[in-house]
């Protein structure tokens, strides 16, 4: 991967750790991912042109190993974009049948393309000749492919099934994520009948986050005894509000380039806003 494509990729995925961050709702945070890696798409596609391949291995390691790191990307928002747009209103036992019926689909994709998966999975490149190179087409490995509805110059046999595989990994794990919060959800709420709280977090759910972590670190709770877990699930439960996978947001809060610490800043910033109106007017 060159400089640039590789540039290209740190790019992308920094933009898609920033609206993973700040975007709570799924179907705009698809819709935003879509468009930035569609534009990043034709960003490689351009450099692509660009390149002059020196030997077969070159293209090979570019549609192997560069190209599906992009469109995997790009079908993993879609089918998720998709997969909440037909989410079922009802309970939780509603949505739970349908997510295991998608999970199913996924099962039954990965089963009727058991044997390019096993190619896949097991670091096999005695087909890559068939597979990732243009023009190497063999009908035969091709026939249910994207293959006939794409540019063939810059697509080969198997680099969008690759990508669709890899695709398919995430959103099971999306999919087995999104299982487990309502099986949370709904144990959350059986301890909650006797809970009356009238208050609900309306800010972001990474705010929270980034609002807990700051307030732990100042040993703000049981004079610093309190553990993280103790105060994530007392403060879930006070605004009835699920946060998920605390610790790797942090991970993402820390990635950030720039205001790492966004919403203190912001209460910094109102909060002496509201001390100064309140000086003016008196």
């Amino acid at each position: 991967m060159n400089s640039k494509i590789n540039q290209l990729l740190t790019d992308l995925n920094e933009q898609l750790n920033f609206i993973n961050l700040e975007i709570d709702d799924t179907m705009i945070r698809c819709e935003k991912a879509i468009k930035m890696i569609m534009e990043s798409v034709e960003k490689l596609k351009m450099l692509f042109f660009k390149e002059n391949f020196k030997s077969q291995e070159q293209e090979i390691e570019f549609f192997k190993n560069v190209k599906p790191k992009f469109t995997s990307k790009l079908i993993y928002y879609n089918i998720i974009y998709k997969i909440e747009a037909r989410l079922p209103n009802g309970g939780g036992r509603v949505v739970k049948i349908y997510i295991k019926n998608e999970l199913e689909k996924i099962k039954d994709y990965f089963y009727k393309n058991h044997e390019f998966n096993r190619y896949h999975r097991t670091g096999s490149d005695y087909l890559d000749i068939k597979y990732y190179v243009r023009g190497a087409i063999d009908i035969k490995l091709a026939i249910d492919s994207f293959y006939f509805e794409a540019d063939q110059n810059f697509t080969t046999s198997h680099d969008f099934k690759l990508a669709k595989i890899m695709a398919h990994d995430l959103v099971q794990l999306y999919l087995e994520d999104k299982l487990r919060a309502i099986d949370y959800k709904a144990l959350k709420e059986k301890s909650q009948l006797n809970h009356n709280s009238k208050l609900t977090w309306t800010a972001s759910k990474v705010a929270l986050i980034e609002l807990l972590y700051a307030l732990q670190s100042q040993s703000a709770f049981n004079y610093g005894r309190a553990d993280l877990k103790e105060i994530m699930d007392h403060f879930e439960k006070t605004f009835n509000i699920d946060l998920g996978q605390y610790r790797r947001t942090f991970l993402e809060i820390r990635a950030r380039k720039s205001d790492r610490t966004k919403f203190i800043n912001t209460l910094r910033v109102t909060l002496k806003k509201r001390m100064d109106d309140s000086d003016e007017a008196m």
